[in-house]
């Protein structure tokens, strides 16, 4: 039985979009504060692992739970509370690289497995009608760094280097392959291509 542990609506899409379907979906309410000069890398590793462990597990349950951050340099930028908060972090990234982490923790048989990924971006210099038209879509709610890749601000990034779906919330090439590594059955929609 896989148990996903989180309330991300584009974690479950990225998953399903591969054919892996969770038996059960849980929220884990967790203090997600960075600690005091936390690095981004070690902040994402710390909160998956502690999402799973909050999770009451049975024998034979798979439990995967991620933890994804933008970062600009050391600083951490998450889920803006608010509009202007939003805006704040539009301005920030504005003409700049930043990098994407995402933690995926996995509990199978008495065991975590982890693994962190990166991926570098670059957003295009904003001009303030499209930070105020982007501010209008709502879409930066709920998503770290207060922007959307798969939706509007799709075009905001000439420069992306490293995972795609990781930036949308969960790094699938990772994630199968671990899921594979601990004797996961393939996803469904490949099975199709098998002889």
């Amino acid at each position: 039985m896989l148990i996903l542990a989180s309330a991300s609506k584009a974690r479950l899409e990225l998953l399903e979009s591969v054919g892996i379907s969770p038996d059960k979906i849980l929220n884990t309410n967790i203090d997600e504060t960075p600690r005091k000069s936390e690095k981004p890398f070690d902040y994402v590793s710390r909160i998956a692992l502690e999402k799973n462990k909050a999770v009451k597990k049975k024998k034979l349950e798979i439990v995967l739970t991620a933890d994804t951050v933008v970062a600009l340099g050391r600083r951490i930028i998450q889920k803006p509370n608010d509009k202007e908060e939003a805006l704040y972090f539009l301005n920030l990234l504005s003409g700049r690289r930043h990098k994407v982490y995402t933690s995926i923790c996995i509990f199978s048989k008495e065991k975590y497995y982890q693994k962190n990924v990166t991926t570098t971006l670059k957003m295009k210099r904003l001009s303030d009608d499209e930070k105020k038209c982007y501010l209008l879509s709502d879409e930066w709610k709920g998503k770290a760094g207060g922007y959307s890749i798969q939706g509007a601000a799709s075009y905001f990034f000439p420069f992306i280097s490293g995972s795609y779906s990781n930036v949308v919330g969960l790094p699938l090439t990772e994630t199968v392959g671990m899921l594979q590594g601990i004797g996961f059955k393939i996803p469904k929609f490949l099975n199709r291509f098998k002889n």
